[in-house]
């Protein structure tokens, strides 16, 4: 067996090297139809878009992507050429929650927005989403839900609309799947129409695809004052982003949100047990993201101790300062570990 693997997916060289006779690594941009001809199987990430142009007369029947989103797998082509496809859904939404509660600390701490008095509007209450919700409740905040494929099929109970959310959030956050198309499009649903219907002048948070918000929208937005700042992860055109809004925004990071060690880990897990289910192989394998350099944590209060694990200032000073860096900071990006692996002492509580 032969597989392609992006050269970025972090700690499955020791693994996949017990499954496949013969591995090849190489950046995820890089994959192309004479490198993928021969192969039986491909673990990507989303800068491998996966089409009739790179797999027409592959011997490939078998894609992983070690992410949640997978608009760069072309579905209908996959399935008219026989080929199985995964994802890795919830791999990741710890690891975004986690960036948005230290976004949301702060907020409190140097923007003065007081949590307990603020209502945060969640758009796609998903794996990510309802993670999100749990956060955002342990910091004493009120929570609107809007998602509309599950409130299609679960009933109204305990969603809100769009409209109501615009009308009495001062936090909005997207965590929505992008759909170019059909009666749950997002793509651009953040747009002049949306931000005109906003009342309460709201933070805007973006982790789930650059796409769903537009950019020249959001950028008249702060300039009018319909929004107060905004927090983006993720970027239209990346990793051409647009650095007039990077300046703009209270925080700006290279599509990281959900980069800990720990959905790191999860997602290649995940990725490598479809593999062998879908090949019928039994192989002995584990995948444990190395302890945090520092795993006992000092602080009097739980917000202080959520920013030493981590503090996305870090990240956005990085891409503020080299924002031709892009790639490089996501691709090179530091361990980060999620609050299990830390012990907090100290605490008052």
């Amino acid at each position: 067996m032969k597989i392609i693997v992006d050269d970025k997916i972090p700690f499955i060289k020791e693994a996949i090297e017990k499954i496949a006779d013969e591995v090849v690594y190489a950046p995820g941009k890089d994959f192309t139809p004479s490198l993928v001809k021969d192969a039986d199987a491909l673990i990507i990430r989303t800068r491998t878009r996966c089409n009739r142009e790179l797999l027409e007369g592959s011997k490939v029947k078998f894609i992983a992507t070690a992410t949640i989103g997978f608009d760069h797998i072309d579905a209908e082509y996959c399935r008219e050429a026989g080929i199985t496809w995964t994802n890795a859904p919830g791999c990741n939404s710890a690891s975004v929650a986690q960036y948005l509660q230290s976004s949301l600390i702060l907020l409190q701490t140097l923007k003065g927005i007081n949590l307990p008095e603020v209502t945060i509007g969640i758009i796609g209450v998903g794996n990510v989403g309802s993670k999100v919700a749990k956060v955002a409740q342990e910091l004493g905040m009120r929570v609107l839900l809007n998602d509309l494929p599950r409130e299609d099929k679960e009933g109204k109970q305990g969603f809100s609309s769009l409209q109501t959310l615009a009308e009495e959030c001062d936090v909005l956050t997207f965590h929505v799947p992008l759909y170019k198309e059909g009666g749950y499009k997002t793509c651009h649903l953040a747009d002049d129409a949306f931000f005109q219907s906003l009342k309460r002048k709201p933070v805007i948070i973006n982790t789930s695809r650059g796409e769903i918000i537009e950019t020249g929208a959001l950028l008249s937005a702060l300039d009018t004052g319909l929004v107060s700042d905004a927090i983006i992860d993720v970027w239209e055109n990346e990793p051409a982003i647009n650095l007039t809004l990077l300046d703009k925004v209270f925080l700006g990071t290279p599509h990281i949100a959900g980069y800990s060690a720990d959905g790191k880990a999860n997602a290649t897990r995940m990725s490598l047990d479809a593999l062998c289910r879908y090949f019928n192989i039994q192989a002995d394998y584990q995948i444990i993201p190395p302890a945090p350099s520092q795993p006992r944590i000092t602080a009097d209060t739980l917000s202080a101790a959520y920013l030493q694990m981590y503090d996305p200032r870090q990240d956005s000073n990085a891409l503020k300062t080299h924002p031709e860096l892009f790639e490089k900071l996501r691709g090179d990006y530091p361990l980060r570990r999620e609050k299990e692996a830390y012990v907090i002492v100290n605490h008052p509580e």
